[in-house]
């Protein structure tokens, strides 16, 4: 999208893209600004910080499956939200979910769903809502459009 991103969506390779690309097609329904980038937290950490600490974001959704570092050390980084998506690599994804899940205080992280990026993309879009009521009137369109 054009516009400076509202969320921005990380994750540590591309081989998450099938993963980002289901919180990039959500926000693109709900008409929210955003950008993928794929940084490795482990392979690249000075670029994710420079990365992170010059995003105009107000959220960040980070993808994350192994390891699942990302989530956290992007939390470590910033104050504003961060939304984790738990990836099914190994473990059925319960790897990656506890590590997300598990960040000590101070440094917390939101957690979605194994693979759920879609839900991802939903919760960050809520967030942005409560201060924008274009966000919030997509967001009513979308649940109606449900029933």
């Amino acid at each position: 999208m054009s516009a400076a991103p509202a969320v921005a969506v990380v994750a540590g390779s591309k081989s998450d893209q099938p993963i980002t690309d289901e919180a990039a097609k959500v926000l693109a329904e709900l008409s929210v600004s955003h950008d993928v980038q794929f940084i490795s937290a482990h392979r690249n950490p000075d670029k994710l910080r420079e990365y992170v600490t010059k995003s105009p974001a107000k959220v960040f959704i980070a993808v994350a499956g192994l390891s699942a570092h990302l989530p956290g050390v992007v939390a470590s980084m910033t104050t504003r939200p961060v939304i984790g998506v738990p990836v099914n690599v190994k473990l059925n994804g319960l790897d990656s979910l506890l590590s997300i899940v598990q960040m000590p205080p101070g440094v917390p992280v939101g957690c979605v769903g194994i693979d759920n990026a879609r839900n991802a993309g939903i919760l960050a879009a809520e967030i942005l809502a409560l201060n924008d009521p274009a966000v919030g009137a997509a967001l009513g369109k979308m649940r109606e459009a449900w029933k």
